[in-house]
């Protein structure tokens, strides 16, 4: 079956789909998007994403003329046309097409450019998820405003592809000697007395909506939870680590620059919140 995608208002083909070659979102990146995972064909955690999208575009002073309610509807139709069971979908806003290149966006006033579209992904069970991920660490040279999704991607993508070619599955950044998140993801520890930790909210984050709900989930398992900053260093002694984002759930990191992270498996807490939102995501109606 061909995929359906979504382009300002009409839902078509995935191969008559085009955006306009002087869209700023193509010349500057000058858009964010949101990723909302689907399990068992059902949407997971659509309002958190909403909300989310309205903050980066306030960020961003980008207009957003769409209702929550037709964003949602125009989620479950793009749902329902591509039959999707599991995976993920990809929703990005950009300022628009202004007819030519011009760094100032000042006297833009030009609609938007939305494009959804679907992909077919495992998100619960998954061989990483079984055994692990492997990790380096990477210098953190992303720009200053992490916590508005932008499509600005490229520092990320070069660190994901500079820990493959490493033989590693992704990379933990780090900047000014702590670690900030993931390529892709939010950051957390297990000390050795079941302490969590994980990097506080900031402009140096993205407040991930699937650390929100881990968040719970650790006050509902009676677990110690510190959100302070950490070092790669401690992070290698830690008893685990683990990542938490809307395609990786919360998955294990058992190794990190070489070094094996606990018994170099996942560990019994990662495991048991990782069964914890599963069940949690199946049972939310």
């Amino acid at each position: 079956m061909a995929r359906i995608v979504y382009v300002n208002g009409h839902y078509m083909d995935e191969q008559q789909a085009t955006v306009s070659v002087f869209d700023r979102g193509f010349l500057f990146g000058d858009a964010v998007y949101e990723v909302t995972a689907v399990i068992d064909g059902k949407l997971w955690d659509l309002e958190d994403h909403l909300h989310r999208l309205r903050r980066s575009c306030a960020g961003l002073e980008l207009d957003c003329p769409w209702s929550e309610d037709e964003l949602r509807e125009m989620h479950h139709t793009l749902v329902a046309k591509n039959q999707l069971r599991e995976g993920v979908v990809y929703l990005q806003l950009s300022r628009g097409n202004a007819g030519d290149r011009d760094f100032s966006y000042a006297d833009t006033a030009v609609p938007p450019t939305l494009v959804m579209f679907t992909q077919q992904k495992a998100l619960v069970d998954t061989p990483k998820a079984r055994e692990g991920l492997r990790m380096i660490t990477r210098p953190d040279v992303r720009w200053q405003r992490r916590d508005l999704k932008t499509v600005s991607l490229l520092a990320a993508s070069m660190a994901l592809t500079e820990a493959r070619r490493q033989g590693a599955d992704d990379a933990l950044l780090v900047e000014n000697g702590m670690i900030t998140e993931g390529t892709s993801s939010n950051v957390f520890i297990v000390t050795q007395d079941d302490t969590v930790i994980t990097r506080p909210l900031g402009s140096g984050i993205l407040p991930g909506t699937t650390r929100r709900l881990l968040l719970e989930l650790i006050a509902h398992n009676n677990l110690h939870l510190s959100e302070r900053v950490f070092t790669p260093e401690e992070a290698r002694r830690a008893k685990e680590v683990f990542i938490s984002s809307t395609t990786a759930l919360i998955m294990s990191v058992v190794e990190l620059d070489g070094c094996v992270i606990g018994s170099g498996a996942p560990g019994p807490v990662a495991t048991a919140l990782r069964n914890g939102l599963i069940r949690w995501i199946r049972h939310d109606e």
